[in-house]
Parts: C-alpha cells; sequence; structure tokens
C-alpha cells in the first residue's frame, strides 16, 4: 500500500516542488532586479571565472542559445563581460564586474533566506538526511539514464 503511494505521488510531488521552488526564487530574485536564471548564471561564473560560454552551457545543462541570451541580460546590467579568447578569436570567456559581486553581495543572504523557508519545521539532522537521500535519488537517475541503450529504447517501443 505504502509503496502504490510514493508510485502514485512522487513523481508528481518532486515535480510541483521544482516548480514551486522556481517560482518563489523568482520573485524573491526579483527583489534584487535579477531572474533565478541570471542568478544562476551570475553564480556560476564567479564560480568559474574565465569559462567559456560552451562549457557553461554544458555544466548548466542549457542549450547555448538560452544561455546566450541570459548572458546577453547579464552584459546589458553591466554584471558580467564576455573576452575574446587569446588563442582563439571565435571563443568567449566570462567573467564577473564589480557591478556583479557587488549584487551577489546584496544577495548573498538569499539562498539561506530561501532554503529556511523550504525547510521550516524540519530538523537541521533531517535535513541532512533528506538531502543525502536526494542525491541518491539523482545518482540512480543519473545512472539509469546513462544505463538506456537503443536495444532498451527499441524494446519499449514493440512492448509499449
Amino acid at each position: 500500500m505504502i509503496r502504490g503511494s510514493v508510485d502514485a505521488n512522487f513523481l508528481f510531488t518532486l515535480a510541483e516542488l521544482n516548480r514551486l521552488l522556481r517560482a518563489y526564487a523568482d520573485r524573491e530574485a526579483a527583489r534584487f532586479g535579477i531572474t533565478r536564471a541570471q542568478w544562476a548564471v551570475l553564480v556560476k561564473v564567479e564560480r568559474s571565472e574565465g569559462m567559456k560560454q560552451t562549457e557553461l552551457a554544458e555544466l548548466m545543462e542549457m542549450q547555448p542559445i538560452t544561455l546566450t541570451r541570459l548572458i546577453d541580460k547579464l552584459c546589458e546590467q553591466g554584471w558580467i563581460e564576455r573576452r575574446s579568447d587569446a588563442t582563439d578569436r571565435r571563443v568567449n570567456r566570462l567573467y564577473v564586474r564589480k557591478a556583479g559581486r557587488q549584487l551577489l553581495g546584496r544577495m548573498s543572504g538569499l539562498r539561506s533566506e530561501l532554503t529556511a523557508t523550504a525547510l521550516e519545521g524540519i530538523t537541521p539532522a533531517e535535513a541532512h538526511r533528506l538531502l543525502a537521500q536526494l542525491e541518491q535519488v539523482k545518482e540512480n537517475v543519473r545512472n539509469a539514464n546513462q544505463n538506456t541503450t537503443g536495444d532498451q529504447i527499441r524494446k519499449e517501443q514493440h512492448y509499449g
């Protein structure tokens, strides 16, 4: 009975949680004049300055055109800049500008604020256990994605 309940609700609950968290983070980030997606790009660039746009797109699992639009907006705001690669003029490398660092400084408590709200009523020990369990779920799904072969897909089409 419990298994059936998990089967019926697990994926929908995760999807709904993801949607709600994205909406909440977007609303709160807007207080700083930035979107959640732009914030994520800005943080990634800060953590790996000098990264190529193509590397960032891969890291963030985004289509290059989608990332380019986000970077364009961040550049327009003066938060990041593109610099040409010294050895390959086709390559842009990304760097956080002073204004971007200042924005991230002002936003430094927002991640903790969002997390605290989401985990209200959950003890620190429970939160650590939840995070470990979610990491295990993520690893399970990552492994399943990597193990999917053309034969399995054809088998599904044949029997499905």
